[in-house]
C-alpha cells in the first residue's frame, strides 16, 4: 500500500464491511451465506460451508453454478501459510472430437454439455477439510429446492431474458415454467426433483452422482436426447488438489490455480503493474486504467498462447511469470496510447458465481463456479433436476489451438479465484464475469492494496472491461476491440481513454461487470471483514 488511503467520490450503493472475530463469508445470495452461516456456527469449517454454499447456489442462482457445472477454488490454512488449489473442472465426453463437431458446437443443448467436475470438487472439500455429515451441509439446499424459494428480482430478470432457452426441453420448462409460465419476483420457484437428488447424495455420498443408478439415468437422458456424455466418461471425473501459481506483488503474495484455468493471466496483469509508478496516479484515473487495459492486452495474448490442458502436453512455460519478461512487457506499454484494433460487434456474457469463507480456524476458502452461459445448456438431465452446463462452446477446433478439443481433455477455463497474503493477513476474492473476470480482479486488488481503499468501497467502484479480437473464451472469438465501462465511471477518465485511443461504450451505472465477493483476516487484531456485490444478490455476513 502506497501512503494514506485516497479519498474516492463515487456513487456508493451503501452497504457496509460487514466485521467479526470469528467468521466471516460472502456469497452470490442471502439464503446461501445463510446457510454456511449456520454450518459455521455449529461447528463446521470453512470447507463445510462451503459445500453448504455452494449447494443452495445450486438452487437459488440456477442459472450461474451447480452440480451440473465446473469449480475451481483455492484453500489457505491460515496458521501454516499452505495454499492449495482445487480443479473441479471435468472433461470433453470421450466421444466428443473435432470431427463429430466440424459442423459447430451447438451453443445449447445435450450436444454443448461437458463431463461436470463441480460433485467432485465439493466431495474432494469435505473430505479433505470437512467436519460435519454431509446430510447437514446439504440440508438447507435440500430444503429450499423442496419446499420453494421466493424468486428474487435478479433471478427473474435472467428467466424471463433466457424464456426460449428454458422452453426448448421439456425438463427445464417442467422446472423453470411450471403451468406454462415464469415464476415472477417473489413466487417460489420449486424443485422436488433436484431435492431428491441431493437427498440421494447426502445419503450415499457423491460418488453416486458418477457411478451407479443415478449416473445411469443422468447418462440415459444426455444420450436419449442425442449429447456424447457416455458413463464412463462421467465415472473418470476427478478433481484435484495442486500447487498453485504465485506472484509477489508490492509486499503481497498472490495465488491463483493453475491451468486449465486462465488465473495466470492475474498474475501477469499484476507482476506488470508492479513495474509501473501507479501511486503517481490516482484511484479510477484515465492514467490508471489505461495500463491495466494494456496490460490486460498482453496477459490474454499468453493465455491464447499457452492456457490449456496441462495432462496434453501444453504447460504453462516457467518463464510466463517470470519477474524479468513481466518487467519487460511492463516496459512495452504505451502510457499515451493504447494498441490498435477494429471496432466492435456484440459477443455472448457467461455466467458464473464466487464466494469466499473465513473460519474461526484459520480455514479460508475461495471458490468460482459456473455452467458457462446463462443457464448454461438449457437442459435438465431428465428426472434428476440437474442444469447442465454448455461448457463445450469454450472449446477451440483449429488442430494448432493449444485448448483443441480432444476427447478427455479438460477445457480452458475463465474461473479465476484469488488469495493474496502479506504476513499474517490473508485477503481472498472472486467474481463471475467469464473474461472479465481477471480485470475485475485486478481492478479491485490494485485499489485495495495499492490505495488503501476499504472492501467495499474497492468492491463498488465503477469497473471497466476489455474486449479483445481473438481473446474471447467462447469459440469461436468474437471480434470486438472495446472497452465497456459503468456509467458511473467519470466522464474525465472515459475522455482520457478516449483520447489514448481507446473504444469506449458505457454501459448502465451499475453495469453489471461481475459481482466480486472479498473476505479478510487481519493478523494483527485477527478481526475478519466481508464485503457483497451490490451488482447481485450477494450478501455478506461476519460474527
Amino acid at each position: 500500500m502506497s501512503g494514506e488511503p485516497v479519498p474516492i467520490f463515487a456513487e456508493r450503493a451503501g452497504r457496509p464491511v460487514v466485521m467479526g472475530r470469528h467468521w466471516c463469508l460472502a456469497s452470490g445470495h442471502p439464503l446461501a451465506s445463510w446457510a454456511g452461516a449456520r454450518v459455521l456456527e455449529e461447528g463446521g469449517s470453512a470447507a463445510d460451508a462451503a459445500v453448504a454454499v455452494a449447494a443452495v447456489l445450486n438452487v437459488v442462482e440456477p442459472h450461474m453454478s451447480g452440480l451440473g457445472g465446473d469449480l475451481f477454488a483455492l484453500v489457505a490454512d491460515m496458521n501454516t501459510g499452505r495454499v492449495w488449489a482445487i480443479n473441479g473442472t471435468g472433461s470433453a465426453p470421450l466421444e466428443a472430437t473435432a470431427e463429430r463437431y466440424r459442423a459447430g458446437i451447438p451453443e445449447r443443448g445435450p450436444s454443448s454439455v461437458s463431463v461436470p467436475g463441480a460433485g467432485r470438487a465439493w466431495d474432494l472439500l469435505h473430505r479433505r477439510w470437512g467436519k460435519l455429515p454431509l446430510a447437514r451441509l446439504l440440508g438447507p439446499a435440500i430444503e429450499l429446492a423442496a419446499g420453494g424459494f421466493p424468486v428474487s428480482h435478479n433471478l427473474a430478470a435472467a428467466l424471463a431474458a433466457h424464456r426460449n432457452v428454458l422452453s426448448a426441453f421439456p425438463d427445464t420448462a417442467r422446472i423453470f415454467l411450471p403451468s406454462g409460465e415464469l415464476p415472477r419476483s417473489g413466487q417460489p420457484l420449486r424443485q422436488p426433483e433436484l431435492a431428491r437428488t441431493l437427498e440421494t447424495l447426502a445419503t450415499s455420498g457423491f460418488a453416486s452422482l458418477y457411478e451407479g443408478e443415478l449416473a445411469e439415468r443422468f447418462v440415459r437422458s444426455v444420450r436419449s436426447a442425442g449429447g456424447l456424455l457416455s458413463a464412463e466418461s462421467l465415472a473418470l471425473a476427478r478433481a484435484e488438489v495442486l500447487e498453485p501459481l504465485a506472484l509477489r506483488y508490492r509486499d503481497w503474495t498472490v495465488w491463483a490455480p493453475p491451468p486449465n484455468s486462465s488465473a495466470h493471466t492475474v498474475l501477469a496483469m499484476l507482476g506488470m503493474l508492479d513495474c509501473l509508478p501507479l501511486a503517481d496516479w490516482k484511484p479510477l484515473s484515465a492514467e490508471l486504467l489505461h495500463v491495466m487495459i494494456e496490460a490486460k492486452k498482453l496477459a490474454f495474448r499468453d493465455r491464447e498462447r499457452f492456457t490449456a490442458d496441462p495432462r496434453f502436453g501444453q504447460t504453462l512455460p516457467s518463464e510466463a511469470l517470470d519477474p524479468a519478461r513481466l518487467r519487460r512487457l511492463a516496459t512495452s506499454i504505451d502510457l499515451r496510447r493504447a494498441r490498435p484494433g477494429p471496432q466492435p460487434d456484440d459477443a455472448p456474457g457467461t455466467m458464473t458465481t464466487s464466494f469466499s469463507v473465513i473460519d474461526p480456524d484459520g480455514l479460508c476458502i475461495v471458490v468460482t463456479a459456473s455452467l458457462n452461459m446463462a443457464f448454461g445448456s438449457g437442459f435438465v438431465a431428465g428426472d434428476t433436476g440437474i442444469l447442465l452446463n454448455n461448457c463445450m462452446l469454450y472449446w477451440h477446433l483449429e488442430p494448432s489451438h493449444p485448448n483443441r478439443l480432444e476427447p478427455g481433455k479438460r477445457v480452458r477455463h475463465t474461473l479465476s479465484p484469488i488469495l493474496a497474503a502479506t504476513g499474517p493477513t490473508v485477503l481472498g476474492l472472486g467474481t463471475p464475469g467469464g473474461d472479465a473476470q481477471p480485470q475485475i480482479l485486478v481492478h479491485v486488488l490494485v485499489h485495495l492494496l495499492e490505495y488503501g481503499l476499504s472492501l467495499q468501497e474497492a468492491v463498488e467502484l465503477p469497473r471497466w472491461r476489455h474486449c479483445g479480437i481473438g481473446q474471447e473464451s467462447n469459440w469461436p472469438h468474437g471480434t470486438e476491440d472495446v472497452v465497456e465501462v459503468e456509467g458511473r465511471l467519470p466522464n474525465a477518465t472515459i475522455e482520457g481513454l478516449q483520447a489514448r485511443g481507446h473504444f469506449v461504450r458505457r454501459l448502465a451505472r451499475w453495469g453489471p461487470i461481475g459481482s466480486c465477493q472479498v473476505v479478510r483476516r487481519d493478523g494483527r487484531t485477527g478481526v475478519v471483514e466481508a464485503a457483497a456485490d451490490p451488482r447481485s444478490d450477494a450478501y455478506a455476513l461476519a460474527w
